[in-house]
């Protein structure tokens, strides 16, 4: 029973980031019909945000301490980060602690400024072109944005630690009389995913501009000729899409360190949970990301591995393949969406 748990948990530890990363790229497809192949880049770049503000944290000044000697026996460097100087010891120490989760506040905006200009700049020229065009464009797109992040900031993975106060294990199993242990940080990131996922389901049906890109998604044009400029608030559901993708790469990096390269790791994955679901259905897409995320889970276990070598790299596609010909539009699919 522990075993089970535990691997449960670790689906639906892997499943958050999948149901974060295809509830973006599904946002994109229902609003604007774009198959944005570069929406995993949009996670990757997230992660680096928190990368730059640790970075920008841990500044530091050099001042000389007479009063120590360093291995030679000349006066020691003294480096002290810029934040402790001007907020005390203490306070700078807790800002660099907290560094992954203030990520969140510096993220958001420059996400969301990405997204707006990415679909400004380029996505909103490729409304009416065939899917094919619009795949080749964004892929396109994230590799240019892998390289650059590549350029700046190298081809190795950074090291990010979660607060001191969320590292370490819980006990998950004390109540139910297991011996069911499971890190604090992953813990925390499902509830954040949870909390997101909820957020954005309840801006769409709860409030006025959430109905209104809803009946944009259903109907664009009836909804343009009420008045209602439609395009600018797709617009800025692109750019809520490409916060939503950059916050949950922040909130990841102490799970996984961060590389130029994440992008791509996570794009045909997403891709594949956002087709399971059903294209331009996000409650398909966040079932899907979770249902996939608990089957690599076990499929990933060692009986699994020993029992069917390398099923844990290909049973997500397998499950595809079994739903999509029952279930020709996904879990939740709706008629019409690219059967033209």
């Amino acid at each position: 029973m522990d075993a089970i748990l535990l691997q449960i948990l670790n689906g639906i530890d892997k499943g958050s980031a999948y149901a974060l990363i295809a509830l973006g790229l599904t946002l994109v497809f229902g609003t604007l019909g774009v198959v944005n192949f570069a929406h995993g880049a949009l996670f990757m770049l997230g992660a680096f945000c928190a990368v730059t503000l640790q970075k920008f944290l841990t500044l530091s000044k050099i001042t000389i301490d007479p009063t120590r000697l360093d291995f030679l026996g000349k006066p020691a460097k003294i480096k002290t980060p810029y934040v402790e100087a001007w907020f005390g010891e203490a306070a700078g120490q807790a800002i660099i602690n907290w560094s992954v989760p203030l990520a969140i506040l510096f993220a958001i905006p420059v996400m969301f400024l990405v997204g707006v200009i990415m679909e400004r700049g380029l996505i909103r020229h490729f409304y009416k072109r065939p899917h094919a065009d619009q795949i080749l464009v964004t892929f396109g797109l994230a590799i240019v944005l892998q390289e650059i992040i590549k350029a700046i900031y190298g081809a190795n993975p950074i090291q990010m630690s979660a607060p001191d106060e969320l590292q370490g294990v819980a006990n998950m199993g004390a109540a139910l009389g297991l011996k069911l242990s499971y890190p604090i940080w992953r813990i925390v990131y499902f509830c954040f995913a949870v909390v997101i996922i909820g957020s954005v389901f309840a801006f769409l049906k709860f409030t006025t501009f959430g109905m209104v890109v809803r009946a944009g998604m259903a109907d664009r044009e009836t909804v343009g000729l009420l008045g209602i400029d439609i395009d600018r608030r797709f617009t800025f559901m692109f750019g809520v899409a490409a916060a939503v993708a950059g916050v949950a790469g922040v909130m990841y990096t102490p799970i996984n360190p961060p590389n130029y390269h994440w992008g791509m790791d996570f794009l045909v994955i997403s891709f594949v949970v956002v087709v399971v679901g059903g294209m331009g259905s996000l409650g398909g897409a966040v079932l899907a990301g979770f249902m996939l995320g608990v089957l690599e889970a076990f499929a990933s276990t060692t009986w699994a591995t020993t029992t069917i070598p390398g099923i844990n790299q290909i049973v997500i596609y397998l499950v595809a393949i079994i739903i999509l010909l029952t279930l020709p539009r996904g879990l939740l699919g709706r008629k019409g969406v690219m059967e033209e």
